[in-house]
């Protein structure tokens, strides 16, 4: 009779509807419904707080405005107020760096008297 039970309580593991009703019946008799049974939520994912032991790491962050190529002779050549002709067009997305990986994209920004950045675009890169 032992092994009747046994097996009935498997088959109402396999049968959704019977737990359901066991639930409900568990909790007109007052005790906790059993734990929901379901995939296990791995540890890196269970609290934010995991993040702060990165939260004091220094990273480069870089501003790409646009890019030139020169002669080291035409650098030298360079004095104050000089004007050196970049790649990009006024008004085009400036590239943003972390630690030399393209990351975003965005616009420049004045910011009481300094400039800044305001992001337009995340860049995902597939790393496989």
């Amino acid at each position: 009779m032992a092994e009747e039970d046994a097996n009935l309580e498997l088959s109402e593991l396999d049968n959704p509807e019977a737990t359901e009703g066991n639930a409900e019946k568990s909790q007109e008799d007052g005790e906790a419904p059993p734990p929901q049974q379901g995939p296990p939520v791995p540890d890196e994912f269970t609290s934010v707080q995991d993040l702060e032991a990165v939260y004091d790491i220094p990273v480069q962050v870089s501003a790409v405005l646009g890019k030139s190529s020169m002669q080291v002779s035409q650098i030298l050549k360079l004095g104050r107020g000089a004007i050196v002709e970049l790649d990009r067009k006024v008004g085009e997305a400036i590239d943003i760096y972390v630690n030399n990986r393209l990351v975003a994209r965005g616009e420049v920004v004045v910011v009481e008297d300094r400039l800044g950045i305001t992001m337009t675009e995340i860049i995902k890169e597939d790393r496989g």
